[in-house]
């Protein structure tokens, strides 16, 4: 595609603009080796979440040495443990699972449970002790240089003004996001058409309702 070199140094808005629009039209498992091409070292994240086989099904597909990074919190559903379980039985993954210092149980005994968004401090505080501190230590520990995200521009508004490839100027590594720009439908539809499992039943406490987000991308 004529993409210049990528370095590990600070993207500039023009040169991401191009790569994006070369990029633009390019199907999922493209975009991946593009990013993979780059040389720069990957990680997959994932939360087992609704559709989330999607991304694991295409990155494997391309490259199963990834690593995969799941924060298990502790407080997912028994349906995304048993999609997850199969999951990782069906596609060949290099899982990397995270849980926090914290657990669910001793987080629970001493503070009532999960927060609610009326109580931000204690939110927040509950956010980096289940999702955010896993999520750093498994960056410490892998020194990732490019994420392999499945976010989607129609979730949130903070994706919103994302692209398929952006600088995590926070993390200091580049983002890459292969289904973008996919819909609900297109999502259902690679589901059915892979005969991939489906968690049906997804509860994230620290997003509350799916139109947060849940600090990963955005920081606290």
């Amino acid at each position: 595609m004529g993409l210049a070199a990528i370095t590990t140094q600070r993207f500039a808005a023009a040169e991401l603009a191009v790569i994006n629009r070369d990029l633009a039209n390019c199907s999922a498992q493209e975009i991946v080796r593009w990013a993979l091409g780059t040389g720069l070292r990957p990680f997959l994240s994932t939360s087992f979440g609704p559709q989330a086989a999607v991304m694991l099904d295409v990155v494997s597909s391309v490259d199963s040495s990834v690593p995969v990074v799941w924060v298990d919190t502790g407080y997912n559903l028994r349906d995304t443990y048993e999609v997850a379980d199969k999951l990782m039985q069906r596609l060949p993954l290099n899982m990397q699972v995270y849980t926090p210092r914290m657990s669910a149980e001793r987080w629970n005994a001493l503070y009532g449970g999960i927060p609610q968004l009326d109580e931000p401090e204690l939110h927040e505080q509950f956010t980096r002790n289940i999702k955010i501190e896993p999520f750093e230590r498994a960056l410490s520990e892998l020194r990732p240089q490019l994420w392999l995200t499945g976010i989607r521009q129609s979730e949130t508004a903070f994706r919103q003004g994302l692209d398929i490839v952006t600088w995590d100027e926070r993390r200091g590594m580049l983002r890459v996001a292969p289904i973008f720009r996919w819909s609900e439908q297109d999502l259902r539809e690679y589901v059915r058409s892979r005969e991939l499992p489906s968690c049906r039943h997804y509860f994230d406490p620290t997003k509350v309702d799916d139109s947060r987000e849940c600090g990963l991308h955005t920081g606290l």
